[in-house]
């Protein structure tokens, strides 16, 4: 498995918001500078996470980002498909092979391979991660 960049800035975005002694909401700018990230594109990264109820965003002068729930409550697995989509499992067809037998083996493979991939994601929580560092 390969993580994108997106997902790997939302992941730290969201464990630096999980190591925080308090959950007020810290502005995305600080975030950034503390992850090392671009403002820009962490600012694209936490929109999706917002929406999948992974971060609360507060506007206004003491607004930004907080954690939604409990990081013992926050996978992997979320973050991930938040920001890059579901996980599945894609074995394209070639122009010869588009109804044979070895490419629907080769997708129900790939489909029990990142099936597997999600399951494993869903165990690893934030706070896991929060507390290795």
């Amino acid at each position: 498995m390969k993580l994108t960049l997106a997902s790997r800035y939302a992941l730290h975005a969201v464990v630096y918001l999980a190591n925080l002694k308090k959950n007020d909401p810290i502005a995305s700018q600080l975030i950034a500078q503390a992850r090392g990230i671009d403002p820009r594109f962490l600012l694209k990264v936490l929109k999706p996470l917002v929406g999948a109820q992974v971060l609360i965003s507060a506007k206004g002068p003491n607004g930004g980002y907080r954690l939604a729930r409990p990081a013992t409550d926050i996978t992997m697995l979320e973050i991930i498909e938040a920001v890059d989509g579901a996980i599945r499992g894609v074995a394209p067809p070639g122009k010869e092979e588009k109804d044979s037998p070895l490419r629907k083996r080769l997708e129900d493979i790939c489909n029990q391979c990142a099936e597997q991939v999600r399951k494993h994601l869903a165990k690893v929580k934030i706070s896991d991660l929060a507390a290795k560092e």
